[in-house]
């Protein structure tokens, strides 16, 4: 599926990305054409809806919809230009056809930003037009008049394809695909910058001119001169002569948190506010640029390395934050190398962004969360595209081996096992989407069958009318989890020992229930598939109490000298 640099530097046709194109780019069959058709399509019909109800809701003219939304939307990243630029190619025509009532399904096919091909299925989000189908596309053409194939020219909306900005496209690309910080002056995997795989990912570096200087790493010469793994914690006590790292963390058995995961584990999210038109204001887009340099995840906020208070206002906090509270010598050492789409399979094309060294760094615990595109893809025929469980052991014993060469004694690896996504279907279908909420005219069950059609749900199995199919999805992801639970039983590593956890998420619900709240909420509104914020946490509190009951020995000890240390250094430097 379309990778997400695309999305973030190439200035698309529509000027807010496809729901899905983000969710899930790392398929394995790149070469799939229908990817990026069927991403284009749901962007148009995703903006004419947005523009369609901006309208409705301000009580005014499509054109005036339009210049709002553009309006609305940041100079960063030429969002804003973008958007004013589609209004001079495309507005006229959108007008014309949203005044004569057309839904976004049909401008989109007039605008052959939509297309049904010969043999497939045509692909709608809205209820079919009371008249054919035929009649009524044939009735659209006709009243822009020109076949808009031959009307607009579509090259030149790359804007990586200007000569000045070919260059910094292709570094961004590169960074971006290989999981790496784009802006790394001494190559050490580490940042100053926060996105674009920067300190929003894994610990803000500290001294980005020096590579041996980093989170994660034990302290060079107890940190009598400068801060070399970055925690904030250097210099020498004029009371005694004695190094403060040596004084307060020696012993204290420092430790990181290292997530390998997928989009979930990234906390992949699109605000509802960006496609709810009686929500948008001047404020709702602010955090977009910031959004899509992160590849529209918000690993700040996820539930393994968030190191940002929640923006939820729930007590629960990140494993990351957990571990530095109960031990603050392991200030900044996190790495959240999650990936949207990633896989047991394609694991392997970025696991090597992975920043510990056996010898010279801390321990780490290390969670192996690929819980979902092992089972999901966007394809018709779904349940052989999914991982066998014989392929997913080799997959997982080859990744178990690159992390027993790289990881340092004394470090614990913990798999997640994957979920029931069945209910995904059982507390959303009849729900209406953000898109539908205005007019009540798009539930989650059309949103799952429009993707469907187009070929880009980010998991057909789960996100599917066909209760067969959604059982065997799960009977799969059930088989998938008993690989990992007897690789966890049996294998031994010299480096880490391994653990297993069930992805319980019905307890997650329970608990939710208890505290007054229902199941949907725990899912993201917009593209009705990942865990949310909420859900994310809750997690990470489960996960951490199991293993705080179960193996404590993975989390290290509680350093008494944390009220010292903040004595000392304050917050340490922040994040």
């Amino acid at each position: 599926m379309q990778s997400p640099w695309k999305v973030f530097m190439v200035a698309p046709l529509f000027f807010l990305p496809p729901l899905q194109s983000l969710a899930s780019p790392l398929y394995e069959d790149q070469s799939r054409l229908s990817d990026s058709n069927g991403h284009t399509c749901v962007g148009c019909v995703l903006v004419v809806s947005v523009i369609e109800q901006l309208a409705q809701v301000h009580n005014s003219t499509v054109q005036g919809a339009m210049e709002r939304l553009c309006s609305y939307l940041p100079e960063k990243l030429f969002l804003k230009t973008t958007c004013y630029l589609i209004i001079d190619k495309f507005g006229s025509d959108i007008i014309k056809l949203l005044s004569a009532d057309m839904n976004a399904d049909v401008v989109c096919h007039t605008l052959e930003f939509c297309k049904q091909n010969i043999g497939q299925p045509l692909c709608q989000l809205y209820p079919l037009p009371k008249a054919a189908w035929e009649f009524t596309l044939e009735k659209a053409r006709q009243i822009v008049k020109k076949p808009p194939i031959l009307k607009y020219s579509r090259s030149g909306s790359d804007i990586c394809s200007l000569p000045f900005l070919a260059k910094i496209c292709q570094k961004i690309k590169l960074a971006i695909e290989r999981s790496v910080p784009f802006k790394d002056v001494d190559s050490d995997k580490y940042s100053i910058f926060p996105t674009l795989r920067g300190y929003h990912w894994r610990g803000r570096d500290c001294n980005d001119s020096d590579e041996s200087v980093y989170p994660g790493r034990r302290p060079n010469n107890w940190d009598v001169h400068q801060d070399s793994n970055c925690n904030g914690i250097w210099g020498v006590d004029p009371k005694d002569g004695v190094p403060y790292e040596k004084k307060f963390c020696e012993g204290s058995q420092p430790r990181g948190i290292i997530l390998l995961g997928d989009s979930a584990g990234a906390h992949f999210h699109i605000s509802p506010e960006w496609i709810t038109a009686s929500q948008m204001s001047l404020n709702s887009f602010i955090s977009l640029p910031t959004a899509l340099t992160d590849e529209l995840d918000w690993p700040q906020l996820s539930g393994a390395t968030g190191f940002l208070d929640s923006t939820v206002g729930i007590k629960e906090k990140s494993i990351y934050l957990r571990l530095w509270k109960r031990n603050h010598c392991n200030h900044r050492d996190y790495q959240n190398i999650a990936r949207n789409g990633a896989s047991s399979q394609n694991l392997k094309t970025f696991i090597e962004s992975l920043s510990r060294h056996t010898m010279l760094d801390h321990p780490a615990i290390v969670i192996y969360a690929m819980i979902g595109n092992d089972v999901c893809n966007g394809k018709r025929d779904t349940v052989p595209a999914m991982t066998t469980p014989e392929k997913f052991y080799s997959n997982v014993m080859q990744t178990l081996k690159y992390l027993n060469s790289h990881l340092p004694k004394g470090s614990h690896v913990i798999f997640y096992g994957l979920p029931d996504g069945t209910f995904l279907w059982d507390n959303l279908h009849n729900r209406y989407h953000p898109l539908g909420q205005l007019n009540k005219d798009v539930t989650y069950a059309q949103l799952y069958s429009f993707l469907n059609c187009l070929q880009v749900s980010p998991c057909h199995g789960w996100m599917s009318s066909n209760k067969t199919l959604r059982t065997l999805t799960s009977e799969r992801a059930e088989q998938l989890s008993n690989t990992l639970k007897k690789i966890a039983a049996k294998e031994k590593f010299t480096n880490f020992n391994l653990f297993y956890m069930e992805f319980a998420f019905h307890e997650i619900i329970q608990e939710w229930q208890k505290r007054g709240g229902q199941p949907w909420q725990l899912i993201e509104p917009v593209d009705g598939f990942h865990p949310n914020e909420v859900a994310l946490l809750m997690l990470a509190d489960r996960l951490w109490e199991k293993v705080q009951l179960q193996w404590p020995q993975v989390l290290g000890k509680e350093n008494p000298f944390n009220p010292q240390i903040k004595e000392v250094f304050g917050d340490q430097g922040g994040h």
